[in-house]
């Protein structure tokens, strides 16, 4: 259920069926498929792992980097949700790990992508990460 879930409001957001390859728009085009209740905007989502050299990061470690890094720089709104990642090792192993996965709506200007490149650094610093894995689109919402 919470799989179907996920993959409906991944519908909504990028308002086609989930696993529909996603095409790149010429430009302009954003602006002119948006309904007109609807606004082009962008739609970033970063996932954060959960492990690190010392153990996990908490639930108040991660309430605390929301509330400190994340929502001073996007307190317009969020959604948060837990994930179960995995990955090929460089020795073919496969690697699993808890994920905090983050979903952003805003303006694609240069100041958000400053906002966004603060979480990751900061996070990175924090938790001892390698990286953080983020991905970013066009999409039309409307509030």
């Amino acid at each position: 259920m919470r799989t179907l879930f996920l993959l409906l409001i991944a519908a909504a957001f990028t308002g086609r069926p989930p696993g529909r390859a996603a095409q790149t728009p010429p430009d302009g085009a954003a602006e002119r498929n948006c309904s007109p209740s609807g606004s082009p905007l962008t739609r970033t989502t970063l996932y954060f792992g959960l492990s690190h050299r010392s153990g996990m990061v908490t639930q108040n470690q991660w309430q605390k980097f929301l509330r400190n890094e994340v929502t001073p720089r996007f307190p317009d709104g969020l959604t948060v949700w837990e994930a179960d990642g995995q990955w090929r090792r460089p020795d073919g192993t496969i690697a699993r790990e808890r994920a905090k996965v983050l979903l952003l709506v805003h303006e694609g200007t240069p100041a958000v992508r400053t906002a966004l490149s603060g979480i990751i650094e900061s996070y990175k610093t924090s938790f001892h990460q390698e990286s953080v894995l983020w991905e970013t689109a066009p999409v039309c919402a409307a509030f």
